[in-house]
């Protein structure tokens, strides 16, 4: 029993079907796998195999871009100077010997031409005028007789009562009684003027600056008695350097700075036209307005204006900041360069530029404060310009 059911017709014939299961399972399994492909293959990939997308670029900023001018702009420089008289005038004593009788004007009075300053004894003088007269009188009788005389002798040479030699004498009296009455003449005159020298008189109109003898002196021929301000004008003397003086132009309008706290106008009347070797300074002289209040001897500081050429930009460049002044320049790749700046004189909007700075160069024209060294920019004016040739070359 136990051998037949263990016999081999059992076994070979189990065997094929088991065969064709295994065949029937594997064919579903390829099946399967066959028709899942397709939707494997177009399943998406994960996500971090993604490729990244590239970052634009930022746009360049707008800016409105000036270069730097030259322009001529005022300069003012202050300078010192001494305030003296337009003209002085020394009144001396022309004649000697004679004593001051009386002073008729005192220091810082106003005297007008031909006014009486002084007068001096005039006693001396008067004496010898009378004995001058004398002798005129006697030289004009001693001229007359000389006349009548040679007149006769004349008519008598031709009835050879006077001889040529007689007439040559009395035409040698007559010559030298006409030149002894001439110089008699010429001494009354010199007397005279002693006698009008002994008042002395106002040359012009002016201001009595300084007295230097009193009453009762004896004056010395030639001796300084008085000192007249022309006209009581006054002036002021600028020391200016040799290099400012050439700036300057006659009938220019100076400020001078008065010690009472007011400033006075003056106009330069004349250059000076040599500079000191040792100053190296020249002299400008100011005419002062008679209402200035100065006095000659004063020293005094004065404004002068100039022309002088300046660097400009608009003051709205200037980027103000605890590191100094700076403004942006566009360089060749159309990127901002910071560039440290000197400032100097303002004017309206614009405002100098003293450190070295290229002419040429393009600089930020205003918005500035947030600007930053290495931004993209672009110029405004250049873009409206082919924005508008673009439009007028597509115009129909």
């Amino acid at each position: 029993m136990t051998s037949a059911a263990f016999s081999s017709p059992k076994v070979l014939g189990s065997t094929p079907r088991r065969l064709r299961l295994v065949s029937a399972l594997l064919l579903a399994t390829a099946t399967c796998f066959t028709q899942a492909g397709p939707t494997l293959a177009q399943a998406p990939a994960p996500a971090n195999n993604a490729p990244v997308a590239a970052a634009e670029p930022p746009k360049p900023l707008a800016v409105s871009l000036v270069q730097p001018r030259t322009e001529m702009w005022p300069e003012r420089i202050e300078v010192q100077g001494d305030v003296m008289p337009w003209q002085e005038i020394h009144i001396n004593a022309e004649i000697g010997g004679l004593r001051l009788t009386s002073m008729q004007v005192s220091v810082g009075d106003f005297v007008r031409k031909g006014q009486v300053l002084a007068l001096l004894d005039t006693a001396s003088v008067e004496a010898e005028l009378e004995t001058v007269n004398a002798q005129l009188v006697e030289a004009e009788a001693a001229q007359t007789q000389a006349e009548a005389t040679l007149g006769r002798a004349k008519r008598l040479v031709a009835s050879g009562g006077v001889s040529q030699q007689e007439l040559a004498e009395y035409e040698t009296q007559r010559q030298t009684a006409t030149a002894r009455l001439a110089a008699a003449r010429a001494r009354l005159k010199a007397q005279q003027l002693k006698l009008d020298a002994a008042r002395l008189l106002a040359p012009d109109d002016g201001l009595i600056s300084s007295s230097s003898i009193g009453e009762g002196d004896i004056v010395r021929a030639g001796t300084e008695l008085f000192r007249l301000i022309r006209q009581g004008r006054l002036e002021w003397r600028a020391e200016v350097p040799g290099e400012i003086l050439l700036k300057l132009e006659p009938g220019q309008e100076v400020t001078i700075s008065s010690p009472l706290g007011d400033e006075v106008k003056g106009r330069v009347r004349l250059l000076s036209p040599t500079i000191d070797l040792r100053t190296r300074a020249g002299l400008a002289y100011v005419d002062l307005p008679a209402q200035s209040r100065f006095k000659a001897g004063l020293r005094v500081t004065g404004k002068l204006v100039t022309q002088r050429k300046a660097l400009v930009l608009p003051a709205a460049a200037i980027q103000h900041g605890d590191g100094g002044e700076r403004v942006f320049i566009v360089d060749a790749a159309n990127t901002l360069r910071a560039v440290k700046v000197e400032t100097g004189r303002t004017q309206a909007d614009k405002v100098e530029i003293t450190s070295e700075l290229d002419p040429r160069a393009r600089v930020v024209a205003r918005d500035v404060n947030a600007l930053k060294a290495g931004i993209a920019v672009r110029d405004t004016a250049a873009t409206d310009a082919k924005t508008q040739e673009f439009a007028n070359t597509n115009r129909p």
